[in-house]
């Protein structure tokens, strides 16, 4: 059983029930018969009406259906018609609802097709007029009053795919061959005499005809002017050539090139007189001024002497470096001499930088090494010692290792180049040896001359006595004056130095040593001095310095000795 009279039979139900409800309602509040009857009447004509005009409703639907299912297959028979395709069959048994909304369906689709159809035709039909006009060829020969067949577009889309094809290519031409001719012309001062020159550099690039024989043309053009281009190029290039070269030979500056900078490109008329003129120009200044310019070369050369740690002998073997007479012939020895030099450093530049820092690492070191030997060093209290020690000890331990570290690249590459490897005219490694003897021969030497200094103190401390090495500001705590005297237990003495033999008791009288003692320093015994007028050696030195006087006998037994 369908579901809709499954629903019609519910519906019924539900009328019955609610009839049924009505009365009811109408039992309970105590309608009377009559008017049930009319109560019921009442609702059996709405139910009535409302049936009756749904059933009417529908009827108008189905004719409307079956009058549009009729207007459908018409039109349809004539699109199919026109679009050239098969008349629309409907599979099957259908119900009129259904046979309408397909044929309705399949018309506006058919109506859409011939719309498409026709708005393509007439924009392929623009597309060709313009290309057409463009490219100087005939139009494409179609029906436009009628609806095109899908194979009719293909083709009239393919034929304007290829014209908008050909029309790139011929404006890619046209464009990379006027912006060439417009250099060419630029390049050459050349102004456009012709109709068709005009045309081609003047006028807008759209409005210009891309015809085969408007290509050939330009061609042709093209070539001419190129041609006169290249041989102005090539007098100029070669013009270029000898400033470029007089420039670097001269050492002319920055400054002076781009003031004629603006002439170093092109192969225009006024460029070529520029470059002639400045050709001229550097050739006079070369002549004046030879001299000058192979001395900076020297300079150069100098440089790179010192960068790739020549030694005089290899210095001198470059006999034009001292060389007087200023020529071109000079000049030319010098430049292929730089050159040489140039490569040779770039080849072995990583070891001549290895040596460079050993080098700034060794004298470093000997400078460290020369601060330790000054005594001087001790009075600094800025914390500067300590930090040198350390530094003079990382550089003990650094030199070695660069100098294994070198050996090895050296070996390496004395292997790769098989010739030795030479700094300052010896291979670096008998150089580094050297360095070390000799550091170690001006260590000696510093050493004996210390020793023999010393030596000499000494014996001069013996024969005359040593200075106080009493701190200055502790000799002021306890000043000593000249001729003061002072009593021990009524003896009177004079003020005496370390180096008296006279050794005061507190507290008792002071004796003479029965023997004659030395000095602390070493120096000789003191001799005293007697009336016999003879005086002691060096008498004037003791009394320059009244600390270190002798006491007599006269003077210990509290007597002032008299001669």
């Amino acid at each position: 059983m369908r579901r809709s009279e499954v629903l019609a039979e519910e519906s019924i139900v539900c009328l019955q029930k609610a009839l049924n409800h009505l009365r009811e309602i109408w039992e309970l509040i105590g309608i009377p018969e009559d008017q049930r009857l009319q109560r019921t009447e009442v609702v059996k004509k709405h139910i009535k009406d409302l049936l009756d005009m749904m059933i009417a409703e529908e009827e108008s639907l189905k004719e409307r259906l079956i009058k549009s299912i009729s207007v459908c297959q018409k039109e349809l028979n004539t699109l199919c018609s026109e679009l050239h395709v098969e008349p629309f069959q409907e599979e099957g048994e259908t119900t009129i609802l259904q046979l309408e909304k397909d044929l309705r369906t399949q018309v506006e689709l058919m109506r859409k097709q011939k719309k498409e159809r026709k708005q393509e035709l007439k924009l392929l039909q623009e597309q060709d007029q313009e290309l057409c006009e463009i490219l100087c060829l005939p139009h494409y020969d179609v029906d436009s009053s009628s609806v095109p067949s899908l194979e009719e577009l293909s083709q009239f889309r393919q034929h304007v795919a290829t014209l908008r094809e050909t029309k790139a290519s011929r404006r890619d031409e046209f464009v990379n061959i006027k912006r060439q001719i417009i250099l060419c012309m630029e390049e050459l001062d050349h102004t456009p005499d012709t109709s068709f020159e005009r045309d081609v550099v003047c006028e807008d690039e759209d409005a210009f005809c891309l015809s085969l024989e408007n290509i050939a043309t330009l061609q042709k053009l093209l070539r001419q002017l190129e041609m006169r281009k290249s041989q102005n190029e090539a007098v100029c290039e070669g013009l270029r050539a000898q400033i470029r070269e007089l420039w670097d030979r001269l050492q002319i500056p920055a400054e002076e090139r781009e003031a004629v900078a603006t002439v170093m490109t092109g192969s225009k008329a006024k460029v070529r007189k520029a470059l002639q003129l400045e050709v001229d120009r550097l050739e006079e200044l070369k002549m004046q001024n030879m001299k000058k310019v192979i001395e900076a070369i020297r300079v150069e050369l100098a440089q790179y002497w010192d960068q790739c740690f020549y030694s005089q002998e290899q210095r001198q073997a470059f006999a034009p470096y001292y060389a007087e007479d200023y020529t071109e012939n000079l000049l030319q020895l010098h430049d292929a001499e730089i050159v040489r030099l140039r490569n040779y450093y770039e080849v072995h530049k990583e070891l001549f930088e290895g040596v460079q820092k050993w080098e700034e690492s060794w004298r470093l070191f000997l400078e460290f090494e020369r601060k330790a030997s000054d005594p001087s060093r001790f009075t600094n209290r800025g914390g500067n010692l300590l930090k040198e020690e350390k530094q003079r000890a990382k550089l003990q331990k650094l030199l070695p290792k660069l100098e294994e570290e070198l050996k090895a690249r050296i070996e390496m590459w004395e292997q790769e180049h098989s010739q030795a490897f030479v700094v300052n005219g010896q291979k670096f490694m008998e150089y580094v040896t050297e360095q070390w003897e000799m550091h170690r021969m001006e260590k000696e030497r510093a050493k004996q001359e210390r020793q023999l200094k010393n030596k000499k103190q000494t014996e001069t401390e013996m024969l005359y006595g040593s200075a106080p090495r009493t701190p200055s500001k502790r000799r002021g705590l306890v000043p000593n004056t000249p001729g003061k005297v002072r009593k021990l237990n009524t003896t009177i003495m004079s003020n005496a130095t370390a180096n008296s033999s006279i050794r005061p008791v507190f507290g008792g009288t002071i004796y003479r040593s029965p023997v004659s003692r030395l000095p602390p320093s070493g120096s000789k015994p003191v001799v005293t001095s007697t009336c016999s007028g003879k005086k002691t050696p060096r008498a004037g030195r003791h009394g320059a310095n009244k600390e270190n006087l002798e006491l007599n006998g006269s003077i210990l037994s509290g007597q002032p000795s008299s001669c």
